[in-house]
């Protein structure tokens, strides 16, 4: 038995090099997982086909049919019957798991940026039977239980740092499409690992709808925050202040720069970047402070508006200064969230329009699941060693950065 099944997957592997048979893994696959069964059910009943021997308890009955849904296609099983009682291969499970490894594709065509019109035609490519446009909806809903427990799971701990920032996908709502603010917050905690701690959908970025998602975040648990990282959207700023009292806030520096230079003639812009970088290679807070004024002197007369904008954000753009140098080039800046945002815009994109907030959630959520395993896997993205400097920070030293919450 064993020799007639290598025959057949040497015959296979022939025909492949050949032929170039372009259905080779389908054949292969289920001439392999026929051969596992026959070896399986060999075990069970105590003898080979047409064996005689003592330790024989059951012989075998036939073949049974069976369609397996697979990543490489439909496969075409032959399931051995037994003459008393019945056999079912342990590499499979009931005849439901094949409805669930469907939705193994459809959920990765999801999280993979494969809008709901697309599904059907990744199932036929894959090989496998098409299913309708109302199934495939019906299959990706179930994803949003798996989201929402996501979504809306306890924070433990205590997360020092905390980015905030917001993409904007068009959703259709109401008879027409919109522009909606996608908001997403990712932490550090206190082992020097990341995390998604939330996200969501809102009419706009306004206060009101920044306050009640941070008002959430902190019913789920968050606490410990000694720094948030955001862009100077006002109704953000004032929803920082209210709801993450003690905080000090760090205005991305990225985009501060370009609001700065957005006031210089393009002609010297580079000049001026360069001069006002220097402000941000001191090496502490309080020799930067001195460089800014410094700089702020030197250019007031030929850049006044640029220089009026350096000057009132000081206390803005060099809070961050006041935690460990180890973290200064993650923490004055939204930029570590840069790149998952361009992996939400890019799956996003895809799907164009979503047809309501529910299918941004389901989206993103799921998106965002896949990454926050990923870091819970990966590196620390600070050290523990430098995570313990951040105690050593007295309230003396934040108070001076976090006006915003004076």
């Amino acid at each position: 038995m064993a020799t007639n099944n290598r025959m057949a997957l040497l015959e296979q592997l022939s025909k492949y090099v050949v032929e170039k048979d372009k259905d080779f893994l389908k054949e292969a696959l289920t001439l392999l997982i026929n051969a596992l069964m026959d070896a399986e059910v060999t075990s069970i009943i105590g003898a080979e086909k047409y064996e005689r021997n003592n330790n024989r308890n059951n012989y075998r009955n036939g073949y049974r049919l069976r369609e397996w849904d697979t990543r490489v296609g439909t496969l075409q099983l032959s399931i051995p019957k037994l003459r008393h009682g019945s056999y079912f291969p342990s590499l499979l499970e009931p005849r439901k798991m094949s409805e669930k490894a469907l939705l193994n594709v459809v959920q990765e065509a999801y999280v993979h940026g494969v809008s709901t019109r697309k599904v059907d035609e990744l199932v036929e490519a894959l090989g496998m039977k098409g299913i309708d446009k109302s199934e495939v909806s019906r299959i990706s809903k179930q994803l949003d239980e798996f989201v929402e427990e996501f979504k809306n799971r306890r924070l433990e701990g205590e997360y020092p740092y905390l980015w905030l920032d917001a993409t904007f996908p068009k959703v259709r709502e109401g008879g027409r499409v919109c522009s909606m603010a996608l908001v997403i917050a990712v932490g550090v905690n206190q082992q020097g690992e990341r995390e998604i701690l939330g996200f969501d959908v809102g009419m706009s970025e306004d206060g009101a709808f920044w306050e009640e998602f941070l008002r959430r975040l902190v019913a789920r648990g968050l606490k410990g925050v000694r720094l948030v990282i955001s862009d100077a959207h006002e109704g953000l700023k004032a929803a920082i202040k209210k709801i993450l009292t003690g905080s000090a806030w760090q205005r991305c520096r990225v985009h501060f720069m370009r609001n700065v230079l957005s006031q210089v003639p393009k002609h010297y812009q580079g000049m001026v970047s360069s001069i006002i970088r220097t402000i941000f290679a001191q090496n502490d807070q309080e020799s930067a402070r001195e460089q800014l004024r410094h700089v702020v002197d030197e250019l007031k007369n030929r850049f006044p508006k640029a220089m009026k904008i350096l000057e009132e954000t000081e206390e803005e753009i060099l809070a961050y200064m006041a935690f460990p140098r180890e973290h200064w080039a993650q923490i004055h800046s939204t930029n570590p969230l840069e790149r998952l945002n361009r992996e939400i815009r890019r799956r996003t994109d895809v799907v164009c329009i979503f047809p309501n907030r529910e299918a941004v959630i389901r989206l993103v959520g799921a998106m965002l699941m896949e990454q926050n395993d990923e870091w819970k896997v990966g590196r620390r993205y600070f050290s523990l060693e430098s995570m313990s400097k951040i105690t050593s920070i007295n309230e003396f030293t934040l108070t001076p950065v976090a006006l915003l919450h004076k």
